[in-house]
């Protein structure tokens, strides 16, 4: 009788042990959940800042500048192009983000970050060539075409080629400082995603 008793208390002892493995590690697998889905959240703001800054310079900033200066049509339409022309990966990638979903298998999302870690790349190189080329073409028809502006190769033009240059040196420090932690935010996703997976097997 006592060894029934002692095999029904070790029986229901071997079940509530299982019952807290398995609470153990959902609570675990709501842990990494929680960590990814916040990484993913941080990226997607970053994304949607950065967006909204776009618009505003594109929509308000630069046409109050042509506006209020003599700078001529065609360097402000090349400008606005190329700002225009730069939302396209950004589009692109908030599009991606849009489909991120924890509730998907490991092996969807892990194609979705791959994607999203290609545009990131063509982005970079994109965005620089096209920045350049822009300030360049703008500077060459502004110097050398603006007869209405009275530009004179002079030390006046120090000071506008000067905050030009500051302000590119600026957008250059700040960006590379959001590739860092955007970079940081996106193995933290892939981190996840992969510890995640572990629980898929």
């Amino acid at each position: 009788m006592e060894l029934e008793a002692l095999k029904a208390s070790w029986n229901k002892l071997d079940e509530r042990l299982a019952a807290t493995e398995i609470v153990n590690l959902r609570v675990v697998k709501e842990v990494i959940q929680q960590k990814t889905k916040s990484a993913y959240d941080r990226i997607m703001g970053q994304n949607i800042y950065n967006f909204v800054v776009n618009m505003l310079i594109i929509c308000v900033v630069f046409p109050y500048v042509y506006l209020n200066t003599p700078i001529q049509a065609t360097s402000f339409v090349i400008v606005e192009g190329v700002m225009v022309i730069g939302l396209i990966p950004l589009v692109w990638k908030l599009s991606l983000l849009s489909k991120f979903d924890l509730g998907k298998g490991c092996r969807e999302l892990d194609r979705l970050v791959l994607t999203y870690k290609k545009v990131c790349h063509q982005e970079k190189f994109w965005m620089i060539g096209a920045v350049c080329l822009a300030m360049i073409a703008f500077y060459i028809l502004e110097l050398g075409f603006n007869t209405e502006a009275g530009y004179e190769f002079s030390t006046r033009l120090i000071l506008p080629l000067g905050l030009s240059l500051l302000t590119l040196a600026l957008g250059l420090v700040f960006a590379k400082w959001q590739l860092r932690r955007h970079a940081q935010q996106l193995r933290e996703i892939e981190r996840g995603l992969e510890e995640l997976r572990e629980f898929e097997k």
